[in-house]
């Protein structure tokens, strides 16, 4: 097996790139083996936070594009995990909530998603796992702000 050049393996931006190559592969089959997919996920957890919410809302807390969104919601609903709803405060818009076969659909993924988080991080102690958890979200927060 080849081993990258040091200039690259030395460069955190390029090594971010590998892990989150790895951490996408080994969320993909979890979900995949359960049926879903990684936005059923986002989708659903955003909504139990955040509560009933419009699809803009969705496409925004979640990064997903809104015509996949869309699409995310008409899977969720099509399988009784999310309702849509008019919004009373503007008609022209649907609220989106969680239905109780949702909420445990998302305990469910959760599980998953804990121990995929549990396989990617093997190499880590827990300290060391909460360490890298909080310096990668300062960067992201660091450039979304």
């Amino acid at each position: 097996m080849s081993t990258a050049p040091a200039r690259l393996r030395t460069k955190a931006s390029w090594l971010v790139n590998q892990a989150a190559t790895v951490a996408h592969r080994l969320a993909l089959d979890e979900f995949a083996r359960s049926g879903a997919r990684r936005y059923h996920y986002g989708i659903l957890a955003a909504i139990d936070e955040n509560g009933p919410s419009s699809q803009a809302t969705l496409s925004r807390c979640t990064g997903i594009d809104r015509s996949d969104v869309v699409a995310v919601i008409n899977e969720l609903a099509d399988t009784g995990y999310v309702e849509r709803a008019p919004d009373p405060a503007d008609g022209r818009r649907n609220l989106i909530t969680l239905t109780s076969l949702g909420k445990r659909r998302l305990e469910h993924l959760e599980d998953l998603v804990s121990d995929t988080q549990d396989v990617f991080l093997s190499a880590l102690e827990p300290a060391e796992r909460e360490q890298l958890t909080r310096l990668l979200a300062r960067v992201v927060e660091h450039h979304q702000g």
